[in-house]
This record gives structure tokens, sequence and C-alpha cells, in this order.
């Protein structure tokens, strides 16, 4: 398991550069709604997009924990990961399942810069978090032609600024599967030859400039040599997806938390009310003492994840677990900060309000943290289904 100080060298590098990158940069960007195109091409330059990627393709070959140091570090510097962090967490899709010649194809180009991977097309306006239930369908022209994919997607971010997109599709319905995970697959897309040939793009406004888009496809030609392992078994691709996502931004968040938790500290120290500093009252301390408590306590379940993860164990709930502590974490200590701040902590000049509706995000996607409980009293503490999931099931019995 890494220890916090194993990547330290790494966690320095990052913070220099992103000194180049400060708040007004940020700011400014928030007002216009444009992406950072300047602050991911610094970082792939670097290397540091390409950290997952295997020498032998070009990258750096490092584990997870150490892409988890640099998203960590990117938000403790005030600046915003979720403009690349999908390349990362795309890594697991393609690296565990992608065979031979579709890694010799683009994983150099990806190390070197010249491709994105960026995009991640899985969440449907009709099914939402429940993933069994998209709707995209994938049928082959013929027995050796190409995929045809229609359908829609939603909330999938930076497919404006990237070159190749992981898709999961139906390639058999739902009730023609043996069970509700079968029959998904997981296409490779070059969104360079599909926008505008069955594929249309439509981004969507949101609280926080995150490049969210809704996606349309009519017809779109995929080759059959673009997927990803074994059709109908996608969704089990995608869930090593899914983990590596869940504990990366688990990790971000902690970063949040601990700007969060900087800023306010150093605030309290400076700031003088009625002749000293607020932070030698105690309605200033504890608060920010247990959001610092919570954000140790997270990154300490963030840590285990990630070794779990890098071992190739099932790690679903370690994942869950990990996210769920660090973004309510990294919320609490935003919130500690801005009643630390007073007024001044709703002033864009001092990004805290930016960086507060940033990490409101993560309780939400990449899922929810009811769905979490869920997920952890069904499977960790055996305990029945809700009573909402038994009864959609009654439904579809009665219908049948």
């Amino acid at each position: 398991m890494a220890t916090p100080d194993q990547y330290q060298d790494i966690r320095d590098a990052v913070a220099k550069l992103c000194t180049q990158f400060p708040g007004e940069y940020w700011q400014g960007l928030d007002a216009t709604g444009d992406y950072p195109t300047d602050f991911v091409n610094a970082l792939t330059e670097s290397g540091y997009l390409s950290i997952l990627i295997p020498e032998e393709y070009g990258g750096a070959g490092l584990p997870l924990s150490a892409a988890c140091a640099v998203l960590e570090e990117i938000q403790r510097s005030g600046c915003n990961g979720g403009a690349c962090h999908a390349q990362m967490y795309t890594m697991g899709t393609l690296l565990r399942h992608g065979n031979a010649e579709q890694k010799q194809q683009y994983l150099p180009a990806i190390a070197r810069g010249e491709l994105r991977l960026q995009a991640f097309g899985v969440t449907e306006p009709g099914s939402g978090t429940d993933t069994t239930r998209i709707q995209t369908r994938a049928r082959r022209d013929g027995p050796d032609g190409d995929y045809i994919v229609n359908g829609q997607k939603v909330f999938i971010s930076r497919t404006e600024h990237s070159d190749l997109m992981i898709l999961l599709v139906r390639t058999a319905a739902r009730e023609d599967s043996a069970r509700a995970t079968d029959g998904m697959s997981v296409l490779l897309v070059d969104m360079r030859s599909a926008l505008g040939n069955g594929l249309a793009i439509k981004p969507i406004k949101t609280m926080m400039n995150h490049a969210s888009t809704e996606l349309f496809f009519d017809d779109l030609r995929v080759p059959a040599a673009n997927l990803i392992g074994e059709e109908g078994r996608g969704f089990s691709y995608i869930v090593d997806g899914m983990n590596a996502e869940r504990i990366l931004i688990a990790a971000e968040c902690i970063g949040d938390a601990r700007y969060f938790i900087e800023q306010a500290s150093r605030y309290a120290r400076e700031r003088e009310v009625f002749g000293r500093p607020i932070g030698l009252n105690q309605g200033i301390q504890f608060p920010l003492a247990r959001a610092h408590i919570q954000t140790e306590a997270a990154d300490a379940i963030v840590h285990r994840a990630a070794a779990s993860f890098e071992r190739g164990e099932p790690c679903g709930s370690l994942a869950n677990m990990a996210k769920l502590l660090a973004s309510e974490a990294s919320w609490q200590a935003g919130d500690t900060c801005i009643q630390t701040f007073g007024g001044y902590g709703f002033a864009t000049e001092y990004n805290i309000e930016r960086k507060f509706r940033e990490t409101r995000l993560y309780q939400v996607a990449p899922i929810s943290t009811n769905l979490i409980l869920s997920h952890v009293a069904t499977h960790d503490l055996g305990m029945p289904k809700s009573l909402a999931r038994v009864w959609r099931q009654r439904c579809r019995l009665h219908r049948t």
C-alpha cells in the first residue's frame, strides 16, 4: 500500500506546475465557460496524464495511488482536475480489457499528448444511475460489418475536448439477457470522425464549469475492431473504470478539503475582529479541527481503496466508501471555510465559492450518496434490498 509520502516528489512538482494557473485564471474561465486548454496541455506535456500508461507504451507505468497523488495536489492547489481526470480512470477499461492492437494503436499517442481520451459515455436520461437500463443500442451491419449505434447519453463531460470516448451500449436487449448486467458492450469511439456523421453534441450549462454535454447517436458507424473485450461483457469492463473513477475522485475531494482547511486556517490566524485574531475563538477552531479530522479519516480509506485496486481485488465497496467519505469531508470543509471567511467567502476573488460549487458535484456524481449507502447495506451487511427496489421488481413480474 502506498504511504502518503511515497509520491512527495510528484506532489511537489504538480504543486509547482499549478502555480502557473492561479485563481484569476480559473475565475476567467468560470466567467466565459471556456475549457482550461492551457492547463490540460501543461499537465499532458509534463507526463501527468499518462501516469497510468505502461512504460512500453510511453507512459510512466505507475499505479493508481500515484494518479491519486496528482489529482489530490491539483485540487489542493486551487485548480480543477475535473477537466482532465477522465484520462486516468478510463485507462482501467482500455488497459485491462483492450487487445494488443488497440493498446498499440492508441496508448502511445495518448502518452505523447497527440490524442485525448477524456470522455466516458455511460449515463442516459432514462436510466440515471441504473446502468443496466441503458437504451443506447449497437447492432452489427452484417456478420463482419460495423456497429450501428443509436441512442442518447447525458451529462457526459469533455466530449467537445476529447478525441476518443469509451462508450457503453447494449448489444442485446435486457429482457433477452440471462442477467441484467449481460448484453452490454464497450466501444471505443473516434470522436473526430463521428461528430457530424451520426453523432451530435449539445452542451449542458451547469452551476460549475465542467464541460458537460448531451450526446445523440443516429446510425453512428463504429468499426467492429473498436469493440473492447468480448461482446456482451461490457458492464464488467466498465466496473474497472468506475472503481478507479470513484477512488480518483475521492482523492480530488481530499485535495479540495485540504485546500479549504488551509485557506480557512490561515484566514483565521490573520483576520482580526474586536482586536484579536478570530482563530482565538473555539467557535472557529473546533469546526476546522473537526473538518481536518474527517479529512484525515477519509484519506485513510482512499489509500486503502487504491491499494486494493492495485492488487486486483474486488474493491467496489471500498471505492464507494472512499468516495462517500471524501466527498462529505470536502463539502464539510468547504462549508466551514465559508463560515470562517464570512461574507468574503462569497466573493469570487477569494475562489472559495468556486471551489465550493465544484466540490458539491461529487456527492451526486459519479454515484450518489444514497446509492452508496444502499450498496453497502445490501452487499456488505447482508440486508434486504430497499422497498423501492423490491416494488420495481414486483411491478415487472406483474407486467410479465
